[in-house]
């Protein structure tokens, strides 16, 4: 009966050995936890009799009162007796103390920083999406087409999924954040979107399967390339010094018409020409172009009336300019000799 095990169960607890810390807590695993007998007697408790459960719900509650007493109070004992322990003598307390090194901040979260500054000087904001996305925002709605190289395995990382639910990827670029802010709010529109995304690339000096962006996005009427240009001077230019030049070559982009791919001075031979610049004394840190019009209808934006452009980067190849780094492995291998450099750069 259940009588016989509640007083089975009184008489286990009340002779339980309680010396030491480790016992306490088997104690408590083996009574009073989730798991423990208490809450196993309380689930027999509807198995009982009506006319008797009442009876034996006030012995269950006088078992456990019990218990957590015996439980609470030993432990209170044994805090006291730890707390009042005499020191250990055979430590030597003129030792010094073992260095704790501090951490500082990565390169990358250094120049995004800056970059998020600067585009917020003239009114950006920041705008975040997820990392995993959906084919529509990620592709559909930025104009690839379905047989662009893009779409292919050898280039992006697709999400394993069940027969017959959508695609879903690995963000390319930080792209669909754009049409995720144009699908949730009408012009003017001036966001960035800095965050990680994913080409299924070799890892080497130059390339790597992980890293970093931010695009920069400006919607309202009468956009013009000119906006797009005096934006793009102003970044440089405050990102790496007034001395930096800037030059627009024509490009292409499935989502921007006309695109143009940004170049700047090569900080490495402040364009004479060197083997980093190909002895062309510029070199490249991004693209850009006029937000195609049929992008801004798939995200519900008017072309007739608005108009806006779309310029954006990759954060390592920033940092790698800025601080003359020459392996894009480096920023992924925490090696604190590496690391360490950037102590105190603000």
């Amino acid at each position: 009966m259940m009588q016989d095990t509640i007083a089975r169960v009184r008489a286990e607890i009340a002779a339980y050995d309680l010396t030491t810390a480790e016992q306490l807590d088997q104690f408590r695993i083996a009574y009073t936890g989730r798991k423990g007998q208490l809450a196993d007697l309380f689930d027999q408790l509807k198995t009982v009799p009506q006319e008797e459960r009442r009876a034996v719900g006030q012995e269950l509650n006088q078992l456990k009162q019990l218990a957590q007493a015996r439980f609470e109070e030993r432990q209170q004992e044994l805090e006291a007796a730890s707390a009042n322990a005499p020191a250990d003598p055979t430590f030597d307390y003129t030792l010094p103390t073992v260095p704790q090194a501090l951490g500082t901040r990565h390169p990358l979260s250094l120049v995004r920083e800056e970059i998020v500054r600067i585009l917020a000087r003239i009114g950006f904001n920041v705008a975040e999406g997820p990392e995993i996305e959906d084919d529509w925002h990620n592709f559909t709605a930025l104009n690839f087409p379905e047989n662009h190289p893009a779409r292919d395995m050898q280039d992006t990382f697709f999400v394993r999924r069940e027969p017959g639910e959508a695609e879903w990827v690995l963000r390319t670029h930080t792209s669909p954040v754009q049409v995720r802010v144009m699908k949730s709010q009408q012009p003017p529109i001036r966001s960035i979107m800095p965050g990680r995304v994913y080409r299924n690339e070799a890892i080497s000096a130059r390339a790597h399967m992980m890293f970093h962006q931010v695009e920069a996005l400006f919607v309202d009427e009468n956009v013009s390339f000119a906006d797009l240009k005096q934006t793009v001077y102003y970044f440089v230019q405050e990102l790496f010094g007034n001395d930096m030049q800037v030059r627009f070559r024509p490009s292409f982009f499935p989502f921007t018409e006309p695109s143009a791919e940004i170049d700047i001075t090569c900080l490495i031979c402040k364009g004479k020409g060197c083997n980093i610049c190909k002895g062309t004394g510029w070199v490249e840190i991004g693209g850009c172009g006029m937000v195609d019009p049929a992008v801004l209808e798939q995200s519900g934006i008017d072309p007739e009336r608005y108009s806006g452009y779309a310029w954006g980067m990759g954060i390592e190849r920033i940092t790698m300019l800025k601080y003359q780094i020459k392996d894009l492995r480096l920023f992924t291998e925490n090696d604190t000799r590496f690391l360490r450099q950037f102590e105190g750069v603000q």
